[in-house]
């Protein structure tokens, strides 16, 4: 329903700390003069393996930083308002998914960013919507594509060596696979008004009921009511009627 979308501070609040966390890592690297890389991807090897969980905090520059940080805080927020329910098990999974992905099959290198996980919303967030076949969602989905759609030549190898299309296709194929494993309540748009219900049945609506066939306003037909000074009426063409056929009488008699 068109309820479930509500907005709270979370839209906000989640995207802007996680960013913030990845500028405050980056933050520590400058400061203290440490190299994080080495806490990244190394496929295949038993230490490399940390980097699945902290890969994505890590980055090389700023414009690296820079890079990733703009399509996070966008793709975050959608998530957040969109699928509330679902955010917090797609970022860990998503996480979780894209950097074993890239530990199976990366090069012999070490692999940082978070581009892994922008891959991961990019791809739940499309898949999702198509698969919900609700507008909004559907509206969503055409939007990412939109915005986004030029990231899908990053998953494929030698476009740009620079870049780990490893990580950029574990998270395209993890954001997939979790848009099919997460189940969502079948959407439908709100009814404002009655008639808009499915079951509506317009012979039983009293409105209604004051046309014919051809939309033609006729009068309900009249109940046969024996007149009653105690008696109140709720149709008012009968009491209209009963009003009028006592005040004649009275003008008879006198």
């Amino acid at each position: 329903m068109d309820t479930d979308f509500k907005y709270s501070n979370k839209v906000l609040a989640l995207p802007l700390f996680f960013v913030l966390s990845l500028w405050a890592v980056y933050w520590v690297q400058i400061r203290f003069d440490y190299d994080f890389v080495e806490n990244g991807i190394l496929p295949r090897t038993i230490s490399g393996l940390q980097g699945v969980v902290f890969s994505p905090f890590i980055h090389s520059d700023l414009a690296h930083l820079y890079n990733n940080s703009l399509p996070l805080l966008v793709m975050l927020a959608a998530l957040q308002y969109f699928y509330a329910k679902e955010t917090f098990s797609v970022i860990v999974l998503g996480i979780i998914c894209s950097g074993l992905g890239t530990w199976l099959i990366g090069r012999t290198s070490y692999h940082i960013g978070a581009s892994g996980l922008i891959y991961v919303l990019f791809s739940f967030i499309f898949f999702k919507g198509i698969r919900t076949k609700y507008y909004r969602l559907v509206a969503l989905s055409l939007t990412v594509i939109l915005i986004y759609g030029g990231m899908v030549w990053y998953v494929f190898p030698k476009v740009d060596e620079m870049v780990s299309w490893e990580g950029h296709l574990a998270g395209f194929v993890s954001g997939l696979f979790l848009a099919f494993a997460h189940t969502s309540p079948q959407y439908q748009k709100s009814f404002k008004y009655e008639w808009e219900h499915p079951e509506y049945d317009a012979s039983q609506d009293k409105f209604m009921q004051r046309f014919d066939e051809n939309g033609n306003f006729v009068n309900l037909p009249k109940p046969e009511l024996e007149p009653d000074e105690n008696y109140f009426y709720s149709n008012w063409d009968v009491m209209y009627e009963i009003v009028g056929d006592k005040k004649n009488e009275s003008e008879a008699e006198s």
